[in-house]
């Protein structure tokens, strides 16, 4: 059985798609077809149902993913042992993280760590969605609940704070809320509730139980930029709506604290480039954790 072989099925396994598995691994979906066919007589077994929208494990493999993933973990780990500290940190880490965290925080910053390391490939994919470690969707997650399935080490990075905010051209039309009883008066800014990827983002119910956005967005970014411009009252990131002169707390008593996590999966906690990215994105949150008071 060939190593490159397993290392395509798990691929494609994880992405559902050999057209997909064949971008990621940067060859030809026909090689990709090709060398599952060849892993699959090896086996004398069907990994894989493919239909004209993606591919579906079998029994079979589902069974054969857990033993390839076992492989390719002692695989990461005898590279990693194999490459002392003489060599260079290389290669691609995808970091996934929460639009507002990543956007905002991380990519101004990532700059530093990739001068650092001029071979090293950082992705940050900031989007509002949750990220499988696992099947390899990211290799670093940053996520607002501390996980608690899979073979993943996990950290807190920092706590934060999200308060209610204006901007003050819509104060200045609409007053001032007193208390939060006179919130059901205002137009809200809110998470799209159906859409809401984990249930520590659906934190209005701490500020109210009468809190009927006018207007929902899936993105913290997005209901930045819709408070701004007036749309209604948001409950805002803190270290976020800081930055924005026109945005004006609102009741800044009634304050929700949340945390951000860092995690990735046990199979390459001893890959350098893990080690050197997941340490300097505790290290710089560590170091600006005001911020996010």
């Amino acid at each position: 059985m060939n190593w490159d072989d397993v290392r395509i099925f798990l691929s494609v396994a994880r992405s559902g798609q050999i057209l997909g598995a064949a971008k990621r691994l940067g060859v030809n979906h026909a090689t990709v077809a090709r060398r599952l066919t060849a892993l699959e007589a090896a086996l004398n077994t069907k990994l894989l149902t493919r239909r004209t929208n993606g591919c579906e494990l079998t029994r079979a493999g589902e069974e054969f993913l857990l033993s390839g993933e076992r492989m390719e973990a002692e695989m990461l780990a005898a590279r990693s042992s194999l490459g002392d500290a003489d060599v260079a940190i290389s290669g691609s880490v995808r970091i996934g993280a929460p639009d507002g965290f990543g956007v905002t925080f991380l990519a101004p910053r990532l700059a530093t760590l990739t001068a650092s390391y001029p071979d090293l490939k950082i992705q940050l994919v900031p989007v509002p969605r949750s990220f499988s470690l696992s099947r390899r969707e990211a290799d670093i997650a940053i996520t607002v609940d501390r996980p608690d399935q899979g073979r993943l080490v996990a950290r807190k990075l920092v706590d934060y704070s999200l308060c209610l905010y204006a901007s003050r051209a819509y104060l200045a039309k609409h007053a001032t809320p007193q208390s939060i009883d006179d919130l059901p008066k205002h137009r809200l800014v809110g998470y799209v509730d159906d859409l809401v990827i984990s249930q520590s983002l659906n934190y209005a119910p701490e500020i109210t139980r009468e809190w009927h956005p006018a207007f929902e967005i899936s993105s913290a970014l997005g209901q930045v930029e819709a408070v701004k411009a007036g749309a209604g009252i948001g409950i805002l990131h803190t270290f976020i709506a800081r930055e924005h002169d026109d945005l004006i707390p609102v009741l800044p008593e009634r304050q929700i604290r949340r945390s951000y996590w860092l995690s990735y999966h046990e199979s390459v906690r001893t890959l350098r480039r893990i080690t050197a990215v997941s340490g300097f994105i505790s290290d710089l949150v560590h170091r600006e954790a005001e911020r996010f008071s």
